[in-house]
């Protein structure tokens, strides 16, 4: 271990542990995200594709199927398919949240069309069925085919609560499970499957992977109003879409009556003026609400820590468990 790599993030540390595997992953996208007959498929994909991001959901399936021990090719072919279908989502999501950034540039559907980010979202989705299916094993399959169900339920789910000050954090979590964290306990379930671990093991890798998945959004989530160069964002993104995110959630549950025509004013008539940002940051704090959702990712972080540590212990292991304590490290 070299003096410097104290200071270096987890999922650094991570993508060095796995850059053959992750090379195979990136060289595997290149290939399947080609098409013969319809240009634009690449051009979109790889805009972004090659944005940048850290690649966790393909690393969380390559670090599960090492930890397990598997030594055969296919966590290669899963660990694209799980990047292909969040790949896939992100393109729906900038078309119906109508995005025009991510990552720090333009959407596709900002610089092609809406037609086109859906279509390309399509195509990756059958490129992500096409690749589980070559692993010839029909319960991965099903793990991350339901995974891809769940989270399109999950953005109906939030399509369908938007701007509903009726709704409670329960529905929040169903979101959060649905859009995030299906796909992160599907990509660490599959390395557990792959490489043909007990059914027990298997159970702490999903467990691990959604209690991490909700952590990680709920942090998010929080960043929005507490500000953060890590998420991409500026302060208060999420309350100029209106977004019912845990905070907001919260804050308008502890709420008065003048407090909740503020809040319908400004999130279910979309109503927004000068100086309400500050104020909704004002009555956050005055209920605790950012210290409550807080405290909750705190809890999810220890759930998926609680499942990790059940597992044989390994380099790979407390490499997992660190990546769970950097995620809420951010607002520890």
């Amino acid at each position: 271990m070299s003096l410097d790599e104290p200071r270096r993030k987890p999922h650094e540390r991570l993508a060095e542990m796995l850059s053959d595997d992750l090379g195979r992953v990136d060289a595997l996208i290149r290939e399947r995200m080609a098409s013969e007959h319809a240009p634009r498929i690449p051009e979109v994909t790889a805009h972004l594709v090659e944005a940048g991001g850290k690649r966790l959901r393909p690393m969380l399936t390559l670090a599960s199927a090492r930890m397990c021990g598997y030594d055969g090719p296919y966590h290669v072919h899963l660990a694209a398919t799980v990047e292909f279908i969040h790949t896939a989502t992100l393109l729906h999501d900038d078309v119906v949240d109508e995005s025009r950034k991510r990552r720090g540039r333009p959407t596709a559907n900002l610089l092609w069309d809406n037609k086109s980010s859906v279509l390309v979202g399509d195509y990756l989705f059958a490129r992500a069925f096409q690749l589980m299916t070559e692993t010839g094993n029909l319960r991965v399959l099903r793990i991350l085919s339901d995974a891809a169900a769940t989270i399109a339920e999950g953005e109906v789910l939030q399509l369908t609560v938007a701007q509903n000050l009726s709704t409670t954090e329960d529905t929040y979590l169903k979101v959060v499970r649905g859009k995030t964290a299906a796909l992160f306990s599907a990509a660490t379930e599959v390395g557990g499957v792959i490489a043909g671990r007990p059914d027990d093991e298997v159970r702490a890798l999903f467990d691990y992977g959604d209690a991490l998945g909700i952590a990680f959004q709920i942090v998010d989530d929080l960043l929005d109003y507490w500000g953060s160069d890590a998420t991409g964002k500026n302060v208060g993104d999420d309350f100029r879409e209106r977004k019912l995110t845990l905070p907001l959630i919260k804050a308008v549950a502890a709420g008065d009556a003048e407090e909740r025509t503020f809040w319908t004013r400004v999130i279910a008539k979309g109503d927004q003026q000068e100086g309400d940002l500050d104020h909704a940051l004002t009555l956050m704090n005055r209920h605790g609400a950012l210290e409550a959702t807080r405290q909750d990712a705190l809890a999810w972080a220890g759930k998926a820590k609680s499942a990790m540590t059940s597992l044989p212990p390994s380099e790979m292991r407390d490499l997992l468990i660190d990546l769970n304590d950097y995620v809420v490290a951010r607002v520890s």
